[in-house]
């Protein structure tokens, strides 16, 4: 079955173009879900949209993912409150675009502290609970991006690399105690990660040519992955990537 119900689901960047659907999906399926986002706008719309549905278990921290120190603070402060994590969901990015000879070596820095230290802060509050459980699912959100293709995103695209690989290492090393750990690599979606590009009805020809589908996806599409991979549907799934970008890379 894929169920989530009853399970608590940290999801960061929950309140983004493609977290909101997620989110939303899981309180639709009986899940608590506790929202780390830093953009009140876009929380005080997840927060209306789950008020005007009636659902419940929505607990939203608008948190500073750089600051990993407070991080750590807030989520085990959390963790006490509410039983632990069953579900951890590492989402949230940022995506400067710029040449590479242009990047410092701390903007480098900074773009991995949040795309990939910061799950990492996550999956350690996160594991004692799944292990004393014997069960627990981690989904890392990877990205096109790390196939090649893109030039001016260095910083991003190596963030994205270390997540399959700490998805692969995590695999291994997890499972011994029932948890699978997986990643899940998005096309192009029409977000705001889009409007960094100058030219939209120019990117999204290029997003369709290269795609064997020929629409845009949908945030639909990713929650129903997402649904799957934090189910017991997946239960013997782990250390994998699946490629959800309507048929842009296959292998």
């Amino acid at each position: 079955m894929t169920t989530v119900a009853n399970k608590t689901i940290l999801y960061t960047g929950a309140a983004g173009g493609l977290g909101t659907e997620t989110t939303l999906s899981f309180l639709r399926a009986g899940a608590s879900v506790v929202a780390i986002d830093n953009n009140p706008e876009k929380i005080a719309n997840l927060m209306a949209l789950a008020e005007q549905e009636g659902l419940k278990g929505l607990v939203v921290k608008a948190l500073d993912l750089s600051d990993l120190v407070h991080l750590r603070q807030q989520l085990d402060t959390i963790s006490a409150e509410i039983g632990g994590f069953d579900v951890v969901i590492n989402n949230a990015a940022i995506y400067p675009s710029k040449p590479f000879e242009d990047y410092t070596l701390e903007e480098h820095q900074a773009v991995q502290r949040v795309n990939v230290d910061a799950g990492i802060v996550c999956v350690q509050v996160a594991l004692p609970h799944m292990r004393a459980k014997a069960w627990g699912r981690i989904i890392n959100i990877a990205s096109v991006t790390a196939y090649g293709g893109w030039a001016n995103l260095s910083p991003y695209v190596q963030s994205k690399g270390a997540l399959i690989g700490l998805t692969r290492a995590w695999a291994r090393e997890f499972g011994a105690y029932g948890i699978t750990v997986n990643a899940v690599s998005p096309g192009a979606f029409p977000t705001d990660a889009e409007k960094i590009h100058p030219d939209p009805e120019g990117y999204t020809r290029f997003v369709l040519d290269h795609q064997a589908l020929k629409r845009r996806g949908s945030p639909e599409d990713i929650a129903n992955v997402l649904m799957f991979f934090a189910s017991d549907a997946a239960s013997f799934v782990t250390g994998q990537t699946l490629n959800v970008d309507g048929g842009w890379v296959m292998h």
